[in-house]
């Protein structure tokens, strides 16, 4: 190789950029408004523009973008920014970046695009992708007088809002029956004469609909829109319906069904529920090619008949009677003469806001593994996975036959009948044969969480029965969750580990919908504790921004008048004591404000919930005595002596008055943020009362521990703050004596597991973590596995009495990524603009890899403990920093991809302290290789 050519590689593998040197253009991807891609909807005057870089090179900076906006693509493409043009922009912010044009319309589509400069001269294209954004309808007016329509209207002595828990249990709801009206259907034509440019329908239903445009579902949504407490808000969509649009006579046709807007009092119900019956509200606006508009409104002009859907529960299944369809229904050619004219009905109170998020779809098919008869009338067919789904079944039948699906999680060990009995029961899907060859027929409006599906009367045709008259000629499980993109993963050597990954990502998908559930079958309620103690595990995974504002706004909406915030939001019934009064639960309030601007860099959901956090922390002080607050649900699920459920190892008080210490601490916080000093000074103070009060009652100086010396008793403090500086090292040497002592067995539970990982991580005690974790023998993730679980249970030993799908418990997912992979911010971070790769030497973990998609993009860290070297492999994305910590003896021979280290003047070395070689590093791929002495 000539020298000329060895020095210009060397300054490229160094990231400079001489004037020999070819510069790396850098490339703008992933264009999003509002942090989503391409969105309808959006109801903000100033929607903030983000995006990610990509260059091959390294220590890549953004130093200037700019971004135009017009109300027409052809424009934009002649560079032509009409609504807003930023010229060129001093700045390295490429989040959040808020609009500042013209003044946006109602229903109006802007397109988009934007180019940057980085610091070695590289400048990018435009974004290459058409990037577009809908505004949503921005007050009442913007509705163009469309009006609620139904087929008929709940009798007001029915409504029961809130509703009442176990209605079957409480004898004075045995009697009423809310389940007896009309699921309807609704349709309206209309005819289109000339060229259309773009068609768009905005539309909601309750509980939920199907909307469908000459004979075609429009969209590929499920179960929508999102639950909300409907007397505060009701969430509308927003669907480009162009492509289905044609040219003459058009049909609108709409499937109405119960969701939580109610809830009938049969079968299975955990809540019997009823703000009204099914109702709906749509404006269809088509745009012509000559610049002329159409509107089509709901209105008493709609026609409506019963649908063939002739139960629907979100809690107990769903009926379908094809017998009772009507061919051609949502088609123009339709008669429909012998339908009546849809009613207005009483619009909900709740106000129309825009579901911009990710919404609940079909997101994966799942085939049966085997099937086999399992009585005279019935077939069980096992899919292999414990997930929240429905059934999709294509049968051959006679007319009227009717077959039913029993989905389960479990089936019971002798009979290998489907086992309802802690999951909900009964639930159960019912179709009847139209008798015209192969149906295909799957649920609309219910779903649970099952492995098995249990049909009876039909069989496939390799199955034979005397009784089993239908031929199934194809079964799947549809999975359906909250379409968040999974922007995580995480892989190792050890089957026990990816298995255990496995094991809690199915618990989180099955448990994202529109609220973070619990579980996808008996419960289906957004219980909030979860949220923020599983809320690392799960922005790893998701892209979770849509779905935890939206958990937010749920708690905002439901806070009552003292302050409280229930356990559940939203809060569809009253539980009693601590099910609906628990610190550990409400401070989600608190903390998920806080966890978003740190995932994702925007401050606007901390200010607009202000008013919430504040008045839930003063409602805590008032039920406090000497700051100690001494009820709730306490270390939930814990493992003790007795069947698990209330705390039974950790004082309730201990886990109470911790997070409200907590709470006051990110308060002080995020009043700095917002530049609230008085108060800032105010949470502080009160914080030290607290804080001082706690070690007072419940720290033991002479044994170094807390309360009981529980898992959950000792890493709780150490989590948060509790223990004074000059304790730390005690404390935490008790906790790891103990945890030794006990043979490394889990006890923490469903607060606090997710606090000891965290202590005990961010401790320098990784590899406990792993040793806790790591054993089969004992209640565990491997227990679990070892006993045919596929999804995260309930409880530590996976009790076939409680749920087998659950969310609580998997806080090992958070460790994969910023304990073995060991990533995380910097202190004053936010988003990931400057964080912290520091892998842990997991002794039995000595291979695997974490990939993470931040804002600014991909993060990657991989270890390699070979025999002879160690090889840690890091991708840092560009516009951001990063400082690596590498676990190495002093004075280590250290080579980055296949070079010394001395070559690379990009690298900056930081020193050696605490056992590892601390680097300065900007974006790129790096490689190090550390031999061993």
């Amino acid at each position: 190789m000539k020298k000329s050519t060895l020095i210009t590689s060397l300054f490229v593998l160094a990231g400079l950029a001489p004037g020999f040197a070819q510069i790396v253009k850098p490339a703008v991807t992933n264009p999003r408004v509002e942090n989503l891609t391409n969105p309808a909807g959006i109801e903000t005057p100033n929607p903030r523009f983000s995006w990610q870089i990509t260059s091959t090179a390294r220590n890549i900076m953004q130093t200037r973008y700019r971004i135009m906006v017009a109300d027409d693509l052809a424009k934009l493409a002649s560079n032509t920014g009409n609504m807003w043009d930023t010229h060129e922009v001093n700045s390295d912010q490429s989040l959040w970046v808020p609009y500042a044009g013209k003044p946006l319309q109602a229903g109006q589509t802007y397109y988009w695009k934007v180019m940057i400069w980085d610091n070695q001269m590289g400048l990018s294209e435009w974004t290459s992708d058409t990037a577009k954004w809908q505004m949503g309808l921005l007050q009442p007016a913007d509705w163009s007088n469309a009006q609620w329509i139904g087929y008929d209207e709940l009798d007001a002595s029915k409504r029961i809002v809130p509703g009442v828990h176990m209605p079957g249990a409480n004898k004075d709801y045995k009697s009423l029956v809310s389940g007896n009206h009309v699921l309807p259907l609704l349709r309206k034509n209309f005819t289109v004469s000339k060229p259309v440019k773009k068609a768009t329908a905005f539309i909601t239903g309750l509980g939920q609909y199907e909307l469908h445009i000459n004979g075609a579902k429009a969209g590929d949504h499920f179960l929508s829109p999102g639950w909300t407490d409907y007397d505060k808000r009701v969430l509308y969509n927003v669907l480009d319906v162009t492509s289905q649009v044609v040219n003459g006579n058009n049909a609108i046709g709409v499937m109405l069904g119960n969701g939580f807007y109610n809830i009938p009092n049969e079968r299975y119900r955990k809540t019997l529920l009823a703000y009204g019956n099914p109702k709906m509200i749509m404006k269809l606006v088509v745009e012509y090619a000559d610049g002329t508009k159409s509107e089509i409104i709901s209105d008493n002009t709609w026609k409506t008949a019963p649908s063939p859907i002739t139960f629907s529960s979100i809690y107990a299944g769903e009926e379908y009677n094809a017998t009772l369809e009507q061919d051609g229904w949502d088609k123009a050619a339709f008669n429909d003469g012998a339908w009546k004219a849809a009613i207005i009905v009483k619009a909900p109170t709740g106000k129309l806001i825009a579901e911009t998020g990710t919404p609940v779809k079909v997101m994966q098919t799942i085939a049966p593994q085997k099937c086999e008869k399992n009585s005279d009338t019935t077939v069980l067919f096992d899919f292999g996975q414990n997930a929240s789904g429905i059934i999709r079944i294509t049968v051959r039948g006679q007319k009227g036959q009717v077959i039913r699906i029993f989905p389960a999680e479990l089936i019971t060990k002798e009979e290998k009948r489907v086992n309802q009995k802690n999951s909900g029961k009964p639930y159960f899907y019912s179709y009847t044969c139209k008798g015209t060859g192969d149906e295909v027929w799957e649920p609309r409006f219910s779903y649970y969480g099952f492995r098995y599906a249990e049909v009876s009367y039909a069989a496939p045709d390799t199955i034979k029965g005397k009784k089993l008259t239908a031929v199934i000629k194809d079964i799947s499980m549809l999975h359906t969750r909250n379409s968040a993109q999974q922007i995580g993963k995480f892989e190792c050597r050890d089957d026990l580990y990816n298995e255990t990954y496995s094991l809690i990502d199915w618990a989180i998908k099955s448990n994202m919908q529109s609220v973070l559930s619990d579980c996808p079958h008996r419960e289906k309620l957004g219980w909030l504790e979860q949220s923020y103690l599983m809320g690392e595990s799960i922005h790893f995974n998701y892209d979770i921004y849509s779905l935890y504002k939206k958990i937010v706004a749920d708690m905002m909406a439901d806070q009552v008048a003292d302050g409280l915030v229930p356990d559940i939001a939203p809060e569809f019934v009253l539980f009693d004591q601590g099910f609906r009064d628990s610190p550990e639960w409400g401070s989600a309030s608190v903390v998920l404000p806080w966890l978003i601007y740190q995932w994702y860099g925007d401050k606007t959901i901390m200010q607009d919930a202000w008013p919430m956090m504040t008045k839930y922390v003063a409602y805590l002080k008032t039920k406090a005595n000497g700051n100690i607050l001494s009820y709730g649900l306490g270390d939930w699920y814990d493992l003790g002596p007795n069947p698990p459920g209330l705390a039974q190892l950790t004082p309730k008080e201990l886990t109470a008055t911790a997070i409200y210490y907590y709470d006051l601490d990110l308060l002080t916080k995020m009043a700095k943020l917002m530049n609230k000093s008085a108060e800032a000074g105010q949470f502080a103070a009160q914080a030290a009362e607290v804080k001082k009060a706690f070690n007072a009652k419940f720290y033991n100086a002479g044994t170094k521990k807390y309360a009981t010396g529980s898992q959950t008793s000792m890493a709780m403090p150490l989590a948060v703050g509790l223990v004074e500086e000059a304790n730390v090292a005690g404390v935490l040497d008790a906790l790891k004596t103990d945890i030794i002592t006990d043979e490394s067995k889990l006890t923490a539970g469903d607060v606090g597991f997710h606090f000891l990982v965290d202590g005990l991580t961010k401790n320098g005690a990784a590899q406990m973590v792993y040793d806790m974790t790591s054993d089969r023998k004992n209640p565990g993730y491997g227990f679990q596995l070892d006993k045919g679980a596929t999804s995260l249970t309930e409880s530590w030993a996976a009790l076939e009495e409680v749920s087998n799908n659950h969310l609580m418990l998997g806080h090992l997912m958070q460790w994969f990524f910023d304990g073995a992979g060991g990533i995380k911010q910097e202190d004053t971070s936010v988003a990931y603009k400057n964080f912290i790769i520091a892998p842990e030497p997991i002794l039995g973990l000595d291979k695997g890899s974490v990939s993470f998609n931040s804002p600014y993009g991909k993060i990657y860290s991989e270890w390699d403990h070979q025999y002879v070297f160690h090889v840690f492999t890091i991708q840092i994305p560009p516009n951001t920093t990063a400082t690596v910590y590498l676990p190495t003896p002093p004075n280590s021979n250290i080579m980055e991809s296949n070079s010394p280290l001395a070559i690379h003047r990009e690298i900056k070395a930081l020193g050696y302290m605490n056992g590892r070689q601390v680097f300065k590093l900007g974006s790129g791929k790096y490689k190090f290789i550390i031999k061993k002495g």
